[in-house]
């Protein structure tokens, strides 16, 4: 009797708002996570988008982060099982090391963050998407999570905090669209999970 074929690793793409609870979803859910967000650019890049009539860096902009590499590394995971990510620290806006991680054998793991929804068709198309989540709330809530979180880990002064975060409020319905518009399926944490059940049982559809 001929051995059963090694079942194929895949991801599935957690996208949201900054403060939609992806992080702490993602750690809850007892697979393997990769952090999208250990793939921006570092300060001094001369490719790093600026707010319109500002100087502050857009760090919500596409352009701040490195869409390639971060696909490599899914890539890399879903191949082989192991992958090198950088260690990114957001208040310096620098990267201060790399890691491994090996998530061995496992057959589906999460890479979360805002810019998960801008490679859904790429890693569709790379024949490695197991499914596309966008976790949305009420920007009211997301505001005060996104505030709390980013306060506690001192990730940038207050006063850009503040700028930024009044900033996303207000953007947040738009955003969780655009994510939409990409592949990703919106939800709350409840059917998130029943559909990360799905994905684990190979019941889960594509997004297309």
């Amino acid at each position: 009797m001929s051995a059963h074929p090694p079942i194929p690793t895949r991801v599935v793409l957690l996208s949201g708002p900054s403060g939609s609870g992806k992080s702490s979803f993602a750690a809850r859910s007892g697979l393997p996570v990769l952090c999208l967000d250990d793939f921006y650019k570092e300060a001094g890049d001369p490719t790093l988008p600026l707010v319109p009539g500002t100087s502050d860096i857009d760090w919500d902009s596409t352009d701040s982060w490195d869409a390639d590499v971060a696909i490599a590394a899914i890539v890399s995971l879903c191949g082989t099982g192991r992958t090198s990510v950088p260690v990114y620290d957001i208040a310096t806006s620098s990267r201060v090391g790399e890691t491994a991680l090996d998530i061995e054998r496992t057959p589906l793991f999460i890479a979360e963050g805002i810019f998960a929804a801008d490679i859904v068709s790429r890693c569709r198309e790379l024949g490695v998407l197991a499914d596309a989540l966008c976790l949305r709330g009420r920007p009211s809530t997301t505001f005060r999570r996104r505030l709390l979180r980013d306060l506690r880990e001192g990730r940038k002064s207050v006063p850009f905090l503040l700028r930024r975060g009044w900033r996303l409020m207000r953007a947040e319905r738009a955003i969780v669209d655009r994510q939409v518009a990409l592949g990703a399926h919106a939800c709350g944490r409840d059917e998130a999970l029943g559909r990360l059940t799905s994905a684990a049982a190979g019941r889960c559809t594509v997004p297309g």
